[in-house]
This record gives structure tokens, C-alpha cells and sequence, in this order.
């Protein structure tokens, strides 16, 4: 089971909250997260309750401030836990259209640049086969972050995007 500590202040100060599973509202137990200690698996943590609002996908690591985890604001009010993906596979396909649409393109690594290797900045559907995977809005890791895990995404919206805008991303794998 993970395990991670949200504190109130930077530099892991102030009051903190220790939390071992997913959490629909973690308003009761801090009013802002300054610092975040991530003990085990990979955490996404969500602007808004009910996990909503712009995501961060965290790993096991320290977090002194919120621009570590490349924060916008200091609210986080859900998170859900992850375990580390044990095959050894990463399979995904985007697609140019909604419902899977257009052209097609099958990844299996990384990629920094979508426009560079797919040649459209637009992803409007997805189907992850294997492996859990972050979106970025922009290249080279940048911006909002959109977690990933194995299934179908028709439309944009099914993965938390605010539009279809994506500029990299990622295998999650301890980095």
C-alpha cells in the first residue's frame, strides 16, 4: 500500500497529513500543500475534490515546494494511489480524432516532442494497451500533466483534458 505526507508549509513544515489511499476530499485535513513526501508508488494529486481540476503525477521522492511538482497553486484536495507498473510493456496508440479517428500513431517509448515525431499537436482520442502513461501540455515534460492508465479515451475530455493540446509524454517508470 503507498504512502504519502502532504504538509501544510514548504520545506515540509507545518501541519501534515499522512495518507495511505485514495482521498475523494482531503479538505478536512490541511487547507493548503506547501510540501509533499511521496514514501511509496506513484501518487496523481487533483486541484479540486473528487479528483478533478489539473492533475500532477507524482514519484517516490521529496517535494519541497509546489513548483517541484510543477504546481500551479498550492491546492491539492484529492489524490489516488497507484501501485509500480510491474510489466514490462508499454504499449499506446493517439489518434488525430475523437473516437479514433484519422491518423494513427503507436508508441512504446517516451516522447518529448508530439508534433516532432506524430506531426499534429492535437491528440483527440487515445488507447493505452500497456502500462500507466503521463500526457504533458507541452514538449520536453512541460505544463499540465494528465495521468494515464490502460484503457480507451475517445475524447480528450475522458483523460481531464481542457483541450486536446498535447506536446509530450511519458512512460511512468521510477525516473
Amino acid at each position: 500500500m503507498g504512502k504519502v505526507i502532504f504538509y501544510e508549509d514548504r520545506n515540509f513544515q507545518g501541519r501534515h497529513y499522512e495518507c495511505s489511499s485514495d482521498c475523494a476530499d482531503l479538505s478536512p485535513y490541511f487547507s493548503r500543500c506547501n510540501s509533499i513526501r511521496v514514501e511509496s508508488d506513484w501518487w496523481v494529486m487533483y486541484e479540486k475534490p473528487n479528483y478533478m481540476g489539473y492533475q500532477y503525477v507524482l514519484t517516490r521522492g521529496e517535494y519541497p515546494d509546489y513548483q517541484r511538482w510543477m504546481g500551479f497553486n498550492d491546492n491539492i484536495r484529492s489524490c489516488r494511489s497507484y501501485p509500480h507498473y510491474r510489466g514490462g510493456n508499454y504499449r499506446m496508440k493517439i489518434y488525430e480524432r475523437p473516437d479514433f479517428g484519422g491518423q494513427m500513431m503507436e508508441f512504446m517509448d517516451d516522447c518529448p516532442s508530439v508534433y516532432d515525431r506524430f506531426r499534429y499537436r492535437d491528440i483527440h482520442s487515445c488507447h493505452v494497451m500497456d502500462g500507466y502513461w503521463t500526457f504533458y501540455e507541452h514538449p520536453n515534460y512541460r505544463g499540465r500533466q494528465y495521468f494515464m492508465r490502460p484503457g480507451e479515451y475517445k475524447r480528450y475530455s475522458d483523460w481531464g483534458g481542457y483541450n486536446s493540446t498535447i506536446g509530450s509524454f511519458r512512460r511512468m517508470r521510477d525516473f
